[in-house]
């Protein structure tokens, strides 16, 4: 059964998969498709049904020649979730539910599409028991996915992350990367350098009511999701204002990293449109 939160959207990789299996991304094997490739003598692809009597009559060697074309194939992809302690924050809606949802819409487009789909979640640790390998069991990462609803667990950081890598294939892959990365630069920037052989879609989810929705003036608690300790705080515009300033640098900072690997990241606040995912692949293939 399909949740009502899985909603599918459209996407289109930018490279040719070298996979072997049929699917609906373009390829780099020889067999049924519709992208042609060259010519080459029947001899070293026997399918008389492409054969090709112009180039035939021309061959200087008087070989029969036959039409080549590039095979569609499969692509892995990979949904890497951060269910670290600050995923726990709750504005309109809970940023992990959040990204259940993104992560069942990436399964289901994965599915209709014919792709292989994996799930990779972490906190200071990859979650194995909350994640699955590559397979085209929908239903399976369906029921992983709704795991995500049972995660409350606090003071947990995000240091799995560096294990993540070894996690994905050694082909290249779609990556989602779903989190709000409250993480150090440093760290984001050696993961992106291991998972470099893939292509990495960040998708980052900011809540407005982390900075842009606080109380303009009087006392407020804020629990600092990684360590668990509250702090109550006297606000005023000026504070609200450093709030609001550290996003805008932290945002700015991000992007300068991402632009580095040549990626576009997408932002998130409060709830998931698929229609952003596949506007967001239009632009990659346009």
């Amino acid at each position: 059964m399909i949740p009502a939160y899985a909603k599918p959207f459209h996407y289109q990789i930018p490279w040719k998969s070298n996979s072997i299996h049929y699917g609906g991304h373009r390829g780099t094997q020889r067999g049924l498709g519709f992208e042609f490739k060259g010519n080459v003598p029947l001899v070293d692809y026997p399918d008389p049904r492409r054969m090709d009597m112009r180039q035939t009559l021309r061959d200087p060697y008087e070989q029969v020649q036959v039409r080549v074309f590039n095979q569609d194939n499969t692509t892995p992809i990979f949904a890497i979730c951060d269910v670290s302690s600050s995923m726990q924050f709750k504005g309109t809606v809970r940023k992990l539910d959040v990204a259940k949802e993104i992560a069942a819409s990436i399964a289901y487009s994965a599915h209709e599409a014919g792709d292989l789909f994996s799930l990779i979640c972490y906190n200071q640790m990859v979650i194995e028991d909350i994640s699955h390998n590559l397979n085209h069991n929908v239903q399976q990462s369906f029921e992983t996915i709704e795991q995500l609803s049972n995660i409350s667990t606090m003071r947990v950081g995000c240091e799995g992350i560096l294990e993540v890598p070894q996690y994905l294939s050694q082909h290249k892959g779609l990556v989602f990367w779903i989190s709000d990365f409250h993480m150090p630069l440093e760290m984001v920037e050696q993961t992106l350098s291991a998972m470099s052989i893939h292509h990495i879609v960040p998708i980052v989810l900011w809540d407005a009511r982390e900075y842009q929705k606080l109380p303009k003036f009087g006392f407020g608690n804020m629990i600092d999701p990684e360590t668990g300790l509250q702090k109550t705080i006297f606000f005023r515009e000026s504070i609200r204002d450093q709030f609001i300033a550290a996003f805008e640098m932290r945002k700015q900072a991000l992007e300068t990293l991402f632009s580095r690997f040549d990626y576009q990241a997408i932002y998130l606040s409060d709830k998931f449109e698929p229609d952003l995912l596949s506007r967001y692949f239009e632009q990659l293939s346009s």
